[in-house]
């Protein structure tokens, strides 16, 4: 089968490159890592306004339904320029709450969330939530249980400063039974196929960037680009960022239409998608020398982000067993 993305498909995308990259995101990004949200709250609104999050709301909640492909795209666009936040927690929890029927939860989180007024985490079997901190509340699964948590215990190093990492405690019960666990699945789904489309585009800016240093570093008073061991490397990492970019809007179109196998498609796509960022990640860090190991640089937001990107919401191991499994 031959996909391409639509006219309107590529110019979302390309609308959504020209905002953020008109947003200066690594003075964001520093400000969200320092516990200052105040950067990172007005682009979430700026994010919003675009209408990303209301891609994940049905429309009955002023959304415009879950549109995975479209989902993708916006989530390339915001892996390529690093932009903070539980953004993947949030359109994973639209999706959680979407299948949950619970009519007054829904409600109430549901068009708050499509219009950027609520940052809403999820938390499904871990025992950490991203940015509960910066977020107005955060939906806990446990077993078939869901609540809402109403606190939470101290900020946790990441090897990502601004991926925030906290213990949700206490809560509200949501929900208990078979609709949990079922809504839980969809919403692993959705943040799978959100992780790896930010994982492809976060490949892409950093080999970008790698690319553009290539060719201006000199050494011997020639490019080191033009080097046969630095050709091999970049292209290696081009084809593994080609491979997976195709798997994950695969994998979307399996979620839009329903597709048994679309858990497994989407678990493919998250393992191939975050290796191939996290292989772009140590190509920028190898190809920069020791530029890349400088905090100073805007290039270590970028790859600082790849590992946990790669283990987020299944790492590896999780996704190939899933692919394995029934």
């Amino acid at each position: 089968m031959r996909f391409l993305l639509t006219d309107e498909q590529r110019e979302f995308g390309r609308a959504l490159d020209d905002m953020l990259g008109a947003s200066g995101t690594p003075a964001v990004v520093r400000a969200w890592a320092g516990g200052e949200h105040k950067p990172g709250r007005e682009l979430w609104g700026r994010v919003a306004q675009a209408g990303v999050f209301g891609l994940a709301v049905p429309e009955r909640h002023t959304g415009m339904g879950l549109l995975p492909v479209e989902l993708a795209v916006a989530f390339g666009a915001l892996g390529r320029h690093a932009v903070p936040g539980p953004l993947v927690e949030t359109v994973a929890a639209a999706a959680f709450l979407d299948r949950l029927g619970e009519p007054g939860a829904a409600g109430e989180w549901l068009p708050r969330i499509a219009s950027g007024e609520a940052v809403v985490g999820l938390c499904v079997g871990a025992p950490f939530a991203l940015d509960a901190d910066a977020a107005d509340t955060v939906l806990v699964v446990r077993g078939d249980t869901a609540y809402r948590a109403d606190a939470h215990g101290p900020v946790q190093p990441s090897l990502d400063p601004a991926r925030r990492l906290c213990r949700p405690r206490g809560g509200a019960l949501l929900a208990r039974g078979p609709a949990v666990t079922a809504a839980a699945a969809h919403a692993v789904d959705v943040a799978r196929l959100a992780t790896a489309a930010q994982s492809v585009g976060l490949g892409r800016a950093l080999l970008a960037a790698t690319v553009d240093h290539v060719r201006r570093r000199t050494q011997f008073g020639v490019a080191i680009g033009s080097f046969q061991a630095v050709k091999h490397r970049l292209a290696d990492t081009l084809l593994g960022l080609e491979f997976a970019e195709p798997l994950v809007y695969a994998a979307a179109l399996a979620v839009a239409a329903g597709a048994p196998s679309a858990a497994r498609e989407v678990a493919a796509a998250k393992v191939a998608a975050g290796e191939a960022g996290h292989t772009a990640a140590g190509t920028a860090l190898q190809l920069h020398g020791a530029l890349g190991y400088t905090e100073e640089l805007d290039l270590s937001l970028w790859i600082r982000k790849a590992r946990p990107l790669r283990d987020a919401w299944g790492t590896p191991a999780d996704c190939r067993a899933r692919v394995l499994a029934d």
